[in-house]
């Protein structure tokens, strides 16, 4: 099973067929993590050990411990990260701990925006945002290639004005 292409996962003809997130949203949340864990170890043991005492200076195992943790657990979010499109509405299913599905109908769309900030855009990911009328069911689907974003936003935004045309 490719991570980051569509995953056919029907056990009957009424399952969606899932897409999951592609590797490289992993790649720079992990990256991001090594990063600033690295810089808070690095600060907090200069720190510790020049004001406390050069034995406090191994508290800065805390902080690498901790993004050791947070290595697992980015990698648990990440694949509970999916996505179906069916005929009439969208898919997104997320959470490990906490399952979480949102079901967004192509006629409830108002706005389908693409985002892609600049460390996004550095490792060629785009984010898609779906706004409907009510706010709380707002959804996010982070992460994509920014050619699949776009596709996604132009089919999303196609089906949207069909089923509203027909209210």
């Amino acid at each position: 099973m490719e991570t980051g292409s569509r995953q056919d996962v029907r056990a009957s003809g009424d399952e969606p067929v899932w897409t999951a997130l592609p590797p490289g949203l992993l790649r720079m949340r992990r990256l991001l993590l090594v990063v600033w864990s690295g810089l808070t170890a690095v600060t907090a043991a200069v720190l510790l050990g020049l004001f406390l005492a050069p034995a406090w200076a191994a508290c800065a195992l805390v902080p690498l411990g901790a993004a050791v943790w947070g290595w697992v657990l980015l990698g648990r979010n990440w694949r509970s990260w999916r996505y179906a499109e069916r005929a009439d509405d969208l898919l997104i299913s997320r959470g490990v701990l906490w399952r979480e599905e949102t079901v967004v109908p192509y006629g409830r769309m108002q706005l389908v925006e693409v985002t892609s900030g600049p460390v996004e855009r550095h490792f060629g990911l785009a984010t898609v945002q779906l706004h409907t009328a009510a706010a709380a069911t707002d959804a996010t689907i982070p992460g994509l290639d920014p050619a699949e974003a776009e596709r996604l936003r132009d089919r999303l935004t196609q089906l949207g004005q069909a089923r509203s045309a027909g209210l």
